[in-house]
């Protein structure tokens, strides 16, 4: 009896001891098939841990509540990986992972930071405003980890004018603007090398394609999906990435309307892969838990007006209530112009401006901005809404807010349905005075996030962009 308990002993503490390995190895583990996510949609006081089932081989999850975007939700171990043998040499992918992994663990740690100057460490030229970000802390360290190793692999396949080249001014000037800057001047997020990217960038332009192989008023967009397959094909076939995950770590940018639909030329190409959209409607096929929203930003002649870049001081009178010119466009237009066009004095409303008036000065002297989508869901006016300091009021259904991942848009805008449209100028004159300027001041402050400049800067809308396509490689697991 005693022999068979000696035996017992080392055998019960050595099946312990490799139950509790075995717990540890799997909880350090990018690969586990249970793990947490992270909610953005906090702040340190409520935010929280969340278990969930296994997964499938590619996971994003994105809490979605009355259309938008509530909560980006990271996947991954709790803890950083452990340090792998100095003896063992890792593959580029091994690292990609582990770097991410780390990147998970840094951004959980700073969510639960109360004071988010504690960790900026890079200098003080911006700290994070507690009242428009949803978590600020999770924001920045988020915003720092995308600077220190998010790589962006863009196909160098295809030919001018529509590959590689796309408008740089008007109303698609963000869908050139960006392949100008991820091509030539984002070297920082750039690689040559494919097997060191996170994300790998098809740069067509739908805008060119529109221009070059659409024939007008047919309303036959299949020259340009076609050209979209083609392309798909091209790369597919000469590189391993596409393949392997289905197009999932691929990214498309278009800010012409008919970008989701042209995207269809290649079904994985649509249900798979990162489509940064400027017309981000919900009830076109918009998932906002693996899209993107892109800002529409018009710039006549390629330039914001002067008039926008030095808005009037913070308390400098704004004789009209609201105000909006714009065409018969769409259904919510449509009401809007049927209720108010011409009908109040402090509820500015022109179908066409006349010739003799100046639009942005309207946009200066208004304490709100009425921004209606038009056939589409995205709007311009939005944007301008932001740089005229005039405070962004939204009408439209199914749109997903530009960055509203990480941005608390009822800090800056005030959203109002459609079927309130006929008691507008009641819904505005009931907004608070102290409400209106929290509103405007918070438009100061997220300003940044939707200007256009030449070359980028921190913060600015195209590094913006880049880290809404990088929050979603963050949410994605890759068998």
């Amino acid at each position: 009896m005693e022999n068979f308990r000696g035996y017992l002993l080392p055998a019960v503490s050595l099946l312990f001891a490799t139950s509790v390995l075995f717990i540890l190895i799997l909880s350090s583990s990018d690969y586990f098939s249970s793990f947490s996510m992270i909610s953005f949609n906090s702040t340190a006081s409520n935010f929280e841990f969340k278990s969930s089932v296994p997964t499938a081989d590619l996971l994003r999850t994105v809490s979605v509540s009355d259309h938008e975007i509530q909560a980006v939700r990271f996947t991954g171990s709790n803890n950083v990986l452990k340090r792998e043998s100095s003896a063992r040499v890792l593959s580029k992918n091994e690292q990609l992972k582990q770097g991410l992994a780390r990147a998970r663990a840094s951004i959980r740690k700073a969510a639960s930071t109360r004071n988010v100057t504690s960790i900026i460490k890079n200098g003080v030229d911006f700290v994070p405003s507690a009242a428009i970000y949803r978590n600020p802390g999770a924001f920045y360290q988020s915003y720092v980890e995308m600077e220190k190793r998010f790589k962006v692999y863009v196909y160098r396949e295809g030919e001018l004018p529509i590959t590689h080249y796309g408008p740089c001014k008007d109303i698609y000037t963000i869908e050139g603007r960006f392949m100008s800057e991820i091509e030539h001047g984002a070297k920082r997020f750039r690689t040559s090398d494919p097997h060191r990217a996170h994300v790998y960038y098809l740069p067509f332009s739908v805008a060119w394609m529109v221009k070059y192989l659409y024939k007008p008023l047919t309303y036959d967009l299949t020259p340009l999906k076609q050209f979209v397959a083609d392309y798909v094909k091209v790369v597919s076939s000469k590189y391993p990435f596409w393949n392997r995950t289905c197009g999932a770590d691929h990214f498309m940018l278009a800010c012409h309307d008919w970008g989701p639909h042209v995207s269809k030329g290649n079904s994985h190409l649509y249900n798979n892969s990162i489509r940064v959209l400027c017309n981000a409607n919900t009830s076109e096929g918009f998932n906002p838990q693996k899209d993107v929203t892109l800002p529409e930003i018009h710039l006549y002649g390629g330039y914001v007006s002067p008039k926008l870049l030095s808005p009037p001081p913070f308390n400098a009178p704004r004789p009209y209530l609201a105000f909006f010119a714009g065409g018969l466009h769409g259904t919510i237009r449509s009401i809007l112009l049927q209720h108010w066009k011409g009908h109040d004095k402090d509820l500015i409303v022109f179908e066409y401006l006349p010739k003799d008036q100046d639009y942005y000065s309207f946009m200066l002297k208004s304490k709100f901005c009425l921004c209606p989508s038009g056939y589409e869901v995205a709007s311009p006016r939005i944007v301008e809404s932001i740089y005229a300091q005039c405070v962004p009021v939204i009408l439209s259904q199914n749109y997903v807010l530009p960055f509203s991942d990480v941005l608390r848009w009822e800090a800056f805008s005030i959203q109002v349905d459609v079927s309130e449209i006929p008691r507008l100028k009641e819904v505005l004159m009931a907004v608070p005075e102290e409400k209106y300027k929290r509103l405007k001041e918070n438009l100061k402050a997220v300003r940044r996030h939707f200007e256009l400049n030449h070359p980028a800067k921190r913060f600015d809308v195209f590094h913006m962009i880049l880290h809404s396509i990088w929050l979603r490689r963050l949410n994605m697991r890759l068998g």
